[in-house]
């Protein structure tokens, strides 16, 4: 990055200078494989600081068509390759990003604003998943059909849909962008995204680390710029075979309306709003350490985030005292201090809506027992939180919070519990902790969502189809269906009965 790039008001962030490989930060963005600039330009900063990190060039939507003109051309070649040649690719994509681990965590915490040590666990995240659709490519197998009609045979295949649209979000800059690419790739599809307006670099990087890996001009193409403009001339192009969004519900409502008109296949995760149910056979110290992992992680700015906590009212006093001590000790602080656990919030909306939230709780009558203000860190950055008492008409509790608070309330049945956890138009993620073998099977069928977590947190990977109920999406990402979603049905029928061809009926 040049410094003439920067306005005067705007300086180097001196934490670029830590960058081993500073070919790795981009600011233009990539089409047929080439960098190239656009009309505009626009500065990404540091959520921690406010400090310019870079200024990344703005495609408007009449560079739209020239990345999917790219696409569609090198679509051809790529579905012809071998699986295990794409593979080879994707292979050694994923090589390139753990041995640049380092770079793309730092640019990452630049951008996004999240502690280091997650910054490097989403690296390691995002390099696994073009890693393990190198090995799902190959497993795209035929199909084949038992015949209801005489003297014919039947076969089901897959085929690529062709060119795909991904749009992903700030919250996974990364992890995200590699979960959609790689199954789309793996497929035979090429592909044509656009990263979030306030993380554009992490994505960037992801392409230059593709070109080194040696993917063919179009196959990945990476446009920056204004949301509405790209992802609206993306879901008008009738080339595009299927388009991949994350992001919140209001928005993917939108590309729903705006996509139909061309039918576009769409695999969607929106937001999520999850219950934690904490019953009361639960260990008090193991819910402790699952509750604040299942809340607090990326500062609460991520759609598996336990938005609604439930408690069975016997291990209330001693669940809150415990949490309560556990977050007034929470680290806030910039993404690359070390000792930092809470970072930034990535906008000033994201600030508000959460002191909407928190003030609307406490005046229906929730009681704040740690934080509950901005944090002296910065402008962007808001006191871990915790919640008492928040009843249910309270909007943290019908609204995804997407920040550091923790809002808890009591249960006394099961039954109670389930009802309460699933009235919410989402259905992305659920939480249970009970030792209770039989109620962990009812509480895993009852409760509506697509991925229930019993006794545990992570439960992500490349192998997990990921995905939400009702309003939190449409299709699966990660596992075999990722990769099927990206695909279309061919079913062929061959005739093999035994005709008399025209020579032997001239005979």
């Amino acid at each position: 990055m040049s410094e003439a790039r920067l306005s005067r008001c705007e300086r180097r962030h001196a934490a670029l200078d830590s960058l081993s490989d500073p070919g790795l930060l981009r600011e233009l963005s990539y089409s047929n494989g080439r960098w190239i600039a656009g009309p505009k330009d626009f500065a990404v900063h540091d959520p921690a600081s406010g400090q310019a990190v870079a200024r990344v060039t703005a495609i408007g939507a009449e560079g739209v068509p020239e990345a999917v003109s790219a696409a569609a051309a090198a679509f051809p070649a790529w579905q012809a390759l071998l699986p295990e040649e794409r593979g080879v690719l994707l292979r050694r994509w994923a090589d390139l990003i753990r041995e640049n681990r380092e770079d793309l965590a730092r640019i990452m915490v630049l951008e996004q604003g999240k502690p280091l040590a997650e910054a490097r666990g989403e690296i390691d995240y995002a390099a696994s998943f073009p890693a393990w659709y190198a090995e799902e490519g190959c497993r795209l197998n035929v199909e084949g059909v038992t015949s209801h009609l005489a003297n014919a045979e039947m076969i089901v295949r897959r085929e690529a849909v062709g060119v795909v649209a991904l749009v992903t979000p700030w919250n996974f800059p990364s992890a995200m962008l590699t979960r959609k690419a790689a199954a789309a790739l793996a497929a035979g599809c090429t592909a044509v995204a656009h990263p979030s307006g306030e993380t554009p670099l992490s994505a960037l990087a992801l392409a230059e680390l593709a070109e080194r890996a040696g993917m063919p001009a179009g196959v990945l193409n990476v446009l920056t710029g204004d949301s509405p403009e790209i992802v609206g001339a993306l879901c008008d192009d009738a080339r595009i075979g299927a388009l991949s969004f994350t992001g919140s519900t209001a928005v993917g409502r939108l590309i729903a309306t705006r996509c139909a008109p061309s039918m576009t296949r769409l695999v969607m995760e929106l937001g999520g709003h999850a219950p934690l149910i904490l019953f009361e056979d639960t260990d008090i110290g193991r819910a402790v350490d699952i509750a604040m992992d299942a809340k607090f992680a990326t500062s609460g700015q991520d759609c598996l985030a336990a938005n609604r906590i439930f408690v069975h009212r016997s291990i209330e006093r001693v669940f809150l005292e415990r949490f309560a001590a556990r977050i007034a000790a929470l680290r806030v602080g910039p993404g690359l201090d070390p000792a930092t656990q809470i970072g930034p919030l990535m906008h000033e909306r994201a600030i508000a809506k959460v002191e909407d939230q928190v003030d609307d709780a406490l005046s229906r009558g929730a009681r704040c027992l740690v934080g509950g203000g901005r944090h002296a860190a910065g402008p962007l950055f808001y006191t871990p939180t915790l919640l008492a008492d928040v009843p249910d008409d309270a909007a943290i509790m019908r609204e995804e919070t997407f920040g550091p608070v923790a809002a808890v309330t009591v249960f006394d049945t099961e039954e109670e519990a389930v009802r309460r956890a699933n009235d919410t138009e989402y259905g992305l993620m659920a939480y249970v902790l009970t030792e209770n073998g039989a109620r962990q099977w009812r509480m895993g069928r009852a409760l509506q969502f697509g991925m229930v977590a019993i006794n545990r947190v992570k439960i992500t990977g490349g192998p997990v189809p990921f995905g939400g109920w009702k309003q939190s999406g449409l299709g699966r990402e990660g596992s075999r269906h990722g990769i099927e979603a990206f695909t279309e049905l061919k079913y062929l029928c061959i005739d093999t009965a035994a005709h008399d061809g025209p020579e032997r009926k001239r005979a």
